[in-house]
């Protein structure tokens, strides 16, 4: 039969603030791992909105479309289209777990939850002509029996990392604005692949730069640890995510250096202790971020920190104080986030509850729009002082500047790796234009190999906020 998946673009991905490269990192993977429970025979299509133009006029049997907030209601735009055209469509991803009722109203079949255990049940029925108009993911879950992803289907060039790999599902950690817990539900929340099995998708890979898209590669540290040994000699450079606490802990930081790390993203999420403790970001309470950066740092790993704006203690004091403080600290690079309460998390039906939610537009779910009532700032004050943050951070003084404690081949990487990705728009898109992005993957490679010496980073205190205030109390930049 003919198949057809699609990934349609994000919202944000057609704003006037689009930057195309941001939308170019990685390939579908989660579309390409459902097309290895296909038949050999099917003939089957993966298209990705955010770097290719949909074609909509062919007439596929079968469509699978990934659906998140902010790509929703184009999602459900092609599903009628299709199902019009007499396809059987089928939704799944984060939203539809979220709001099932409302994806149902668009296709014939939805999922919720992860797709590995439900997409081969969906296919049998559906090849015996009764196929079910929703599968639920089961509360015990496991990635033993994953078959290889059908990467054929990804088209290289159009990606800068089209080596992206994930090892795992969901997080340990519970925060309250997090989508992890409404998609994996009551049941198994946090699991991970078998070694071999990732050692051998990644000898497939060609080149040396792996990016791990996982939301905690280190969250199951023996099996990270057996990970980081095995790729020891491998000769790779990869990135990956982290939590503060988990690059404190001595052992798993030092064994994913010697492996080939050379950036982690992690998730300060804001520097008031109250606000981590009123969102359920426990793991980050009482953690020394200064001393997180130093270590990163002397084993050759940059940095990029996630920020969120808009909790209930930030004033308009928030933005300015946060960009200082990643750029005194020599962060090398920071992605800022507005406060976004999406369906099924803690924290939306906490704000529906109090009456806070402005509306529920999921188009502007986007992390740069105010969709709920701040408790000390207008919501357009919100909004300005997140795209301040931003101007301030990435500007060439503050680059210079958050550079210039470090060793100078840390240094170099440093205004290379920050430089590149935030100075030379142009250079990406014309790449991008030439379908060529994968062109830009060599620099990549070369920035994050400066890395191999590590240096030291200054340490300044963990919290930039009084004593007496401390007592008191989530798809690169």
């Amino acid at each position: 039969m003919k198949v057809k998946l699609i990934l349609p673009s994000l919202t944000e991905a057609r704003s006037p603030l689009f930057r195309p490269i941001k939308y170019s990192l990685f390939p579908p993977l989660g579309l390409a791992t459902l097309a290895a429970y296909l038949d050999p025979d099917d003939e089957v299509t993966l298209q990705d909105e955010h770097v290719e133009t949909l074609d909509l006029t062919d007439e596929p049997d079968l469509v699978i479309i990934q659906v998140y907030i902010t790509n929703a209601y184009r999602a459900y735009r092609y599903a009628d289209h299709y199902r019009a055209k007499g396809a059987h469509v089928c939704l799944g991803g984060l939203h539809v777990t979220s709001l099932p009722d409302e994806a149902a109203i668009h296709a014939d079949t939805i999922f919720t939850g992860p797709g590995e255990d439900t997409f081969p049940v969906f296919l049998r029925d559906f090849a015996a002509g009764n196929p079910a108009r929703r599968y639920d993911a089961p509360l015990v879950r496991s990635l033993d029996r994953l078959p290889p992803m059908r990467r054929d289907l990804i088209r290289r060039p159009l990606y800068l990392v089209p080596n992206s790999l994930i090892v795992s599902r969901g997080c340990p950690h519970h925060c309250d604005f997090c989508y992890k817990d409404a998609f994996f539900g009551a049941g198994t929340g946090f699991y991970v692949r078998q070694v071999d099995s990732v050692l051998r998708e990644i000898e497939s890979l060609p080149g040396k730069h792996l990016y791990f898209l996982d939301d905690h590669l280190f969250g199951h540290p023996r099996f990270a640890g057996m990970l980081f040994d095995a790729m020891a000699g491998m000769g790779r450079v990869f990135q990956g995510a982290s939590t503060v606490s988990a690059l404190l802990k001595p052992g798993l930081l030092e064994k994913a250096a010697a492996a080939g790390l050379r950036s982690v993203f992690v998730g300060f999420e804001n520097l008031d202790p109250n606000n981590l403790r009123d969102h359920g970001k426990v793991q980050n309470l009482g953690r020394d971020y200064a001393t997180a950066i130093r270590r990163a740092h002397d084993h050759g790993v940059m940095v990029n920190g996630s920020f969120v704006f808009g909790m209930d203690e930030d004033g308009p004091e928030v933005f300015d104080r946060t960009s200082d403080w990643a750029i005194e600290h020599g962060v090398e690079t920071a992605s800022f986030h507005i406060m976004t309460p999406y369906p099924g998390t803690g924290l939306y039906q906490r704000m529906e509850e109090q009456g806070r939610l402005l509306h529920q537009d999921w188009e502007r779910y986007d992390t740069r729009h105010t969709v709920f009532r701040p408790a000390r700032l207008r919501p357009e004050e919100l909004e300005e002082g997140y795209w301040r943050a931003y101007d301030r951070f990435y500007a060439w003084s503050a680059i210079l500047e958050g550079a210039r404690h470090k060793p100078l081949t840390a240094a170099v990487r440093h205004l290379a790796y920050a430089g590149a990705w935030k100075k030379f728009e142009w250079v990406w898109r014309s790449l991008i234009r030439m379908k060529q992005v994968t062109l830009g993957l060599p620099l990549l490679e070369k920035a994050l190999g400066l890395g191999a010496k590590p240096g030291r980073s200054p340490i300044k205190p963990a919290f930039p906020i009084a004593a007496d205030r401390a007592t008191r109390h989530h798809p690169v930049a």
